[in-house]
């Protein structure tokens, strides 16, 4: 039984089409509005599961709704070099090839998307004076966890974004279109994580959990190069609070909330507004835009090497087009021959929740962060973090040595086709030697200012000039 669905059970910040003020004051589709609507704490319980609606997105086929998640694994794992499209056509092959236009739909939704999360989650810091003192610090680590989490991936993708940590007006256009640095943003992230450690608790898996706002620090710390005996100390943290990796590897994405998840994002099945229809892309004929987010021959050939008993649980071949391989996590369809149940009747209305943060990550994590911070005190410690995750694979080869290339490798294949991928070449500092070879490789537009997306051009039209371009585009 999952813990929450996220049923839209509030009328305001839906997603809309971009407006002068689309990601910082949505116009409410009734009679209450944000000014009114919060005069108890029930109704600011409603405000935070709205959140959490927020990220998961609408399941339409609109080109102006705000799909969020649903859209994710366009602007991470397409550009990386784990998958591709299956034909090359259509706005989607524009991540593939390296040669994103600045009108690209699919950025511009993900960009709005999480702009309006981020206002969600200002709407409930703005009305916390409504809740008892028992919860209110409860409520105000969820609403900063989410913030955070919303940040980090705009930041990560976009570089210098606008920094907007409250409800603003829409006269107020300097902080709706002023790109923030970098190191400013990362600063309003840590300090709204340190806030969701030290008021959360482990109760969910699908909200913010102190686990989740724990690993999503170390996360961040690594991101940024620092602090890697307090990201150890984290990890170490969440390590030690109950979580465990399942011992079969497909139960991770097919037995939904078990103990190797920390944060996911709930969806029903066969419900219009909380399934998702993703899942449904990654197939052959199936969906508006099936056969997205294929897998590419390198991604093959890696798990073929060295993903032991997770490889056939991470992609398979197309039975259509057996020249083609399929991502294998989250079929919503099922597949007989690997005893994978349909998760819905419809598969473009899938129940399949997405994986944000697991157990395996902490590992793999907790493993960089100690050769990163050079702690021989802690080699054992990592050696053992990374032997558990062989071990679950079925390579149960002794682990005496971990080089970067090796610890990179498995992140590779152990969270394939999770939007990892991307993000953690350039955490490695070698997303430039990686798509470099993987573009000349394969014919595609790889340059270095790939490594940052677009900012979309009907956000800059908007913005009368203020809103500034990255470089290449």
């Amino acid at each position: 039984m999952k813990q929450l669905k996220y049923i839209m059970v509030l009328l305001l910040a839906i997603g809309i089409s971009s407006c002068e003020d689309d990601f910082l004051e949505p116009a409410p589709t009734g009679a209450v509005s944000s000014s009114t609507f919060y005069s108890n704490e029930e109704e600011l319980e409603s405000g935070i599961i709205n959140m959490y609606d927020g990220i998961q997105g609408i399941n339409d086929t609109r080109a102006d709704s705000n799909h969020a998640i649903q859209v994710e694994f366009y602007v991470t794992e397409m550009r990386s070099d784990n998958t591709r499209t299956k034909s090359s056509e259509g706005e989607a092959a524009q991540f593939e090839s390296f040669n994103i236009e600045t009108t690209n739909g699919l950025v511009a939704d993900y960009y709005r998307s999480f702009y309006n999360v981020i206002f969600r989650s200002n709407i409930v810091l703005q009305n916390l004076d409504v809740a008892s003192d028992q919860n209110r610090g409860r409520f105000e680590g969820e609403a900063k966890f989410v913030r955070a989490y919303a940040y980090f991936n705009l930041v990560r993708l976009f570089g210098d974004v606008p920094l907007v940590d409250r409800v603003i007006k829409p006269s107020e256009t300097e902080i709706q279109f002023t790109r923030i640095p970098t190191a400013t943003v990362y600063e309003l992230i840590v300090s709204d994580l340190e806030s969701a450690v030290a008021n959360l608790d482990n109760t969910y898996k699908n909200r913010a959990s102190r686990a989740a706002a724990q690993t999503l620090l170390a996360k961040v710390y690594l991101t940024q190069g620092t602090n890697y005996n307090q990201a150890q100390q984290l990890l170490e943290a969440v390590m030690s609070s109950g979580f465990s990796l399942e011992s079969n590897f497909k139960d991770v994405f097919y037995t939904e909330l078990n103990d190797e998840i920390i944060f996911s994002i709930g969806f029903l099945p066969d419900v219009n507004d909380d399934s998702q229809n993703f899942s449904a892309e990654w197939l052959n004929a199936v969906g508006r835009t099936s056969g997205v987010n294929y897998v590419t021959t390198e991604a093959r050939a890696a798990l073929d090497a060295l993903g032991g008993d997770r490889t056939q649980f991470s992609y398979r071949q197309d039975v259509i087009q057996p020249s083609q391989f399929q991502v294998a996590k989250y079929l919503p369809n099922g597949d007989d021959d690997l005893g994978i149940a349909a998760t819905s009747n419809d598969p473009t209305l899938a129940g399949n929740d997405w994986i944000v943060l697991r157990y395996a990550d902490v590992l793999l994590m907790h493993v960089e962060a100690i050769m990163a911070g050079a702690q021989e005190t802690s080699v054992q410690a990592a050696l053992n973090s990374f032997q558990l995750i062989r071990n679950r694979a079925g390579l149960t080869d002794i682990v005496t040595n971990i080089t970067k290339q090796e610890l990179l490798d498995e992140r590779r294949v152990e969270l394939a086709f999770e939007n990892h991928r991307f993000f953690d070449l350039v955490r490695f500092n070698v997303a430039q030697d990686v798509l470099s070879a993987f573009s000349d490789a394969n014919g595609l537009g790889y340059s270095a200012t790939d490594l940052l997306l677009p900012i979309p051009q009907v956000e800059r039209g908007l913005s009368n000039g203020l809103l500034t371009q990255n470089p290449g585009y």
